[in-house]
C-alpha cells in the first residue's frame, strides 16, 4: 500500500511521488554534498527555480491567485477541487488537491533554497558569485514564504535544510510578525547582494526589490482594513506604506532596464519574455521534453472549439494563431463588463470571435462555444502541438508602479504612476483631488484591470477586506475562512508539532 510522506518530509524530495513507509527515503542532501564550485551553485540555484514550473504549483498562480474571485470561474466539470474553491465549499479546502499541492511544491522550493543559503558560504570561489547565487536564494524562499502566508497565515518555518526526517516537524510560527521576519530580513538581503541583472526565469535586484514593496504593502493594507493576525502585528501602518513607496520607488527610479511597455500585446507576446516589463516570469519554453519546461497554461483559458488551429482574428494573421484549449478558467462576463469603454486593456487582450485559417468566422460571444471573452494573455502563435512558451507572469514592472501609487497615496507622485497605466490603456486621467482612501480605492481597482488573471486579484480582495463584499460565491463565509485557507489535512495528521 503506497502512503504520502508528510510534505516536510518530502522537502528534499528529487521527485514529489509517494513512497514505501518502509524505504529509505531519497533525495535528502547528505552532509558530504556541499557546493563546493560556481558550476555546482548554478545547478542548485536551477533546480530551486525549477520547484516553480512543476505543473501543480505552476497553475496554483490561478487556481489561488484568480480562480475564488469575482473574475474567474471554471467549467462546469473541472476537477481537481476547482470547483469547491470557485463556489467557497470551505469544508473541503482542508482536502482540496489545489491547495495540498500547493503548500507542498512551495517547502520543495523553501528547502532548496535552503540547501544553498546554509552551503554556499562555506565555499570558496568568488565572493561576486557567491552574492549571485546566496541572493537568488534568499529571494526563492521569501517568494514563496509570502505566498504561503498570504494563503494560510500562520505556517511552519523551515529555517534550515532538511537533511533527514528527524527535521522534518517544524511548528507553525506563533504569529505573522515571525513570519515577516524572515520575509523581509530574506528580501532585503536578496536586494543587497543581488546586482540587476534580467534573465528569463531568474530574480535580481530589481526583483528583490519589487517583492520587498509587495510584502510591505501587503502588511500596510491588511493591518489597516483589520484583517485576521494582521490587526495584531506590531509593525505601523504608516511604516509599511512608507516602505512599499520607498522599495518601489527604487524599482521605478533607480534602474533603467525595467520599465511600462508601450505597446499592451508585446507584454504578452511570449518570444518578447525580456520585454522592459518582466521583472519576475516563469521559464517555459515550447521545446522542453515534459511539461513544466514547456508549458501548457495556454490551454486553461481557450474554449474548445473544434480541436484544431484557431485564429484570434479575422485576418488570419499568423501572430494571431492558436490551438484551441480547454476551456477550464472562463471569464466572469459582469467582471469584463466593468472595464471602461475604450480600455484598450478590453478590446486588445480579450478575444469574442475566434476565425479559421480563411478567415472564416467560427465562433463569436455570445453564442456557444465562446460564452464568454477569453484571455490572450496565454497565447503562443508558434505552439508545438500542446507545447508552449506561455508563462505566468509573476512580477510585473506596472505592478510595482501601482504598488507605488497606493503607498504613495494621492500625491504629485502616486497620480503620475497609475495615470501612466490609464494612459497606455487609452483612458483619461484619475480624477484629482481624491481622498487618501478614496485614492487607494481607485489604485485596488486599476489593480483588477491591470493584473487581470496573473494571480493577484485574491490577495487583493483579501488585504482589503472585501472578499465578502465583492465574490458572491463567498457572501456568506466567515471573516477566518475569507482571510485564510486551513492548512492541508494530510500535514496536520502527519506532523504533531501542527
Amino acid at each position: 500500500m503506497k502512503k504520502q510522506y508528510n510534505i516536510l518530509m518530502l522537502l528534499g524530495l528529487l521527485f514529489a511521488g509517494s513512497c514505501e513507509l518502509n524505504e529509505e527515503p531519497y533525495g535528502f542532501y547528505s552532509e558530504g554534498n556541499f557546493l563546493t564550485t560556481p558550476e555546482e551553485a548554478e545547478a542548485a540555484i536551477t533546480y530551486a527555480y525549477d520547484a516553480l514550473t512543476f505543473l501543480e504549483y505552476s497553475r496554483t498562480v490561478f487556481y489561488l491567485g484568480d480562480l475564488p474571485s469575482e473574475t474567474l470561474q471554471p467549467k462546469e466539470d473541472q476537477g481537481g477541487g476547482a470547483q469547491e474553491l470557485n463556489f467557497w465549499k470551505t469544508e473541503t479546502f482542508s482536502n482540496n488537491a489545489n491547495l495540498n499541492n500547493f503548500f507542498k511544491y512551495a517547502y520543495i522550493a523553501i528547502n532548496r533554497a535552503n540547501l544553498l543559503i546554509e552551503k554556499v558560504p562555506q565555499a570558496s570561489f568568488d565572493e561576486d558569485d557567491q552574492n549571485k547565487y546566496l541572493g537568488e536564494a534568499y529571494f526563492l524562499r521569501a517568494w514563496n514564504y509570502f505566498n504561503l502566508v498570504r494563503n494560510f497565515g500562520l505556517v511552519p518555518l523551515q529555517k534550515g535544510l532538511v537533511s533527514s526526517i528527524e527535521e522534518t516537524s517544524s511548528p507553525r510560527a506563533s504569529n505573522l510578525d515571525e513570519v515577516y521576519d524572515l520575509i523581509l530580513g530574506d528580501v532585503r538581503k536578496a536586494a543587497e547582494l543581488l546586482t540587476i541583472n534580467q534573465a528569463t526565469g531568474r530574480a535580481d535586484k530589481v526583483a528583490a526589490q519589487a517583492l520587498a514593496a509587495k510584502a510591505y504593502l501587503y502588511i500596510a493594507s491588511a493591518k489597516e482594513h483589520n484583517v485576521l493576525l494582521y490587526d495584531a502585528v506590531s509593525r505601523d501602518v504608516t511604516t509599511m506604506y512608507d516602505s512599499a513607496e520607498y522599495y518601489s520607488g527604487l524599482v521605478i527610479n533607480g534602474q533603467s532596464t525595467y520599465g511600462l511597455e508601450p505597446n499592451l500585446l508585446d507584454i504578452y507576446d511570449v518570444d518578447k519574455a525580456k520585454g522592459s516589463e518582466h521583472i519576475f516570469i516563469m521559464s517555459m519554453d515550447r521545446t522542453g521534453l515534459i511539461e513544466g519546461d514547456y508549458s501548457k497554461i495556454s490551454k486553461l483559458f481557450i474554449p474548445y472549439v473544434n480541436g484544431g488551429t484557431i485564429y484570434l482574428d479575422e485576418s488570419a494573421d499568423a501572430s494571431s494563431r492558436s490551438h484551441d484549449g480547454w476551456n477550464s478558467m472562463i471569464t466572469v462576463n459582469d467582471f469584463y463588463d466593468t472595464y471602461e469603454t475604450g480600455d484598450k486593456r478590453a478590446e486588445q487582450l480579450f478575444v469574442s470571435s475566434i476565425y479559421d485559417e480563411n478567415q472564416n468566422l467560427i465562433a463569436e460571444f455570445p453564442d456557444y462555444p465562446m460564452t464568454s471573452h477569453f484571455c490572450r494573455k496565454y497565447i503562443d502563435p508558434n505552439f508545438i502541438g500542446d507545447k508552449t512558451s506561455t508563462k505566468p507572469f509573476l512580477i510585473r514592472y506596472s505592478e510595482v508602479a501601482l504598488i507605488y501609487a497606493e503607498a504613495a497615496g494621492p500625491t504629485a507622485q502616486g497620480y503620475a504612476q497609475i495615470n501612466a497605466i490609464r494612459d497606455r490603456a487609452g483612458l483619461e486621467d484619475l480624477e484629482a483631488g481624491l481622498s487618501v482612501e478614496d485614492f487607494r480605492m481607485k489604485v485596488f481597482e486599476e489593480r483588477a484591470f491591470e493584473l487581470a488573471y496573473e494571480g493577484n486579484r485574491m490577495y487583493d480582495l483579501r488585504r482589503f477586506k472585501m472578499v465578502k463584499a465583492i465574490v458572491p460565491n463567498a457572501a456568506n463565509i466567515s471573516d477566518e475562512d475569507a482571510a485564510y485557507y486551513p492548512l492541508p489535512q494530510i500535514e496536520v495528521d502527519l506532523n504533531q508539532n501542527l
